[in-house]
């Protein structure tokens, strides 16, 4: 069984920082992609930020220039740095990775509980 714990969300006024952790414990045996996602009241869940094991990113155009995603192997810990906050940014933001809990195994996706983000003056 594989946990996804995240931290660092909270309330943050427009033009704000906010950095978001999330810590991979369990049974690992390696982890492919880990990513982030966001779901606001009323929308589907969308992808925010994504890093591959080497280090290869993409962002969705909302937040390029501003959030920046980055990844702690040797902790299996993923990073979101997120700068300029605006309202609409407000959402819960969820942890996502691919992970092999053995050496046969395949890659399965795991998902943390989210972490609520709000933007408000």
């Amino acid at each position: 069984q594989v946990q996804l714990v995240e931290s660092g969300g909270g309330l943050v006024p427009p033009g704000g920082s906010l950095r978001l952790s999330c810590a991979a414990s369990g049974s690992i045996f390696s982890i492919n992609s880990m990513g982030w996602y966001r779901q606001a009241p009323g929308k589907q869940r969308e992808l925010v930020a994504a890093i591959t094991r080497g280090t290869n990113t993409n962002y969705a155009d909302s937040v390029k220039g501003r959030f920046t995603i980055s990844r702690d192997n040797a902790k299996n810990t993923v990073y979101l740095q997120m700068n300029s906050l605006k309202p609409e940014d407000t959402a819960v933001y969820y942890c996502n990775a691919a992970v092999k809990s053995g050496w046969g195994s395949k890659y399965y996706n795991y998902w943390g509980q989210g972490t609520q983000v709000t933007v408000s003056s």
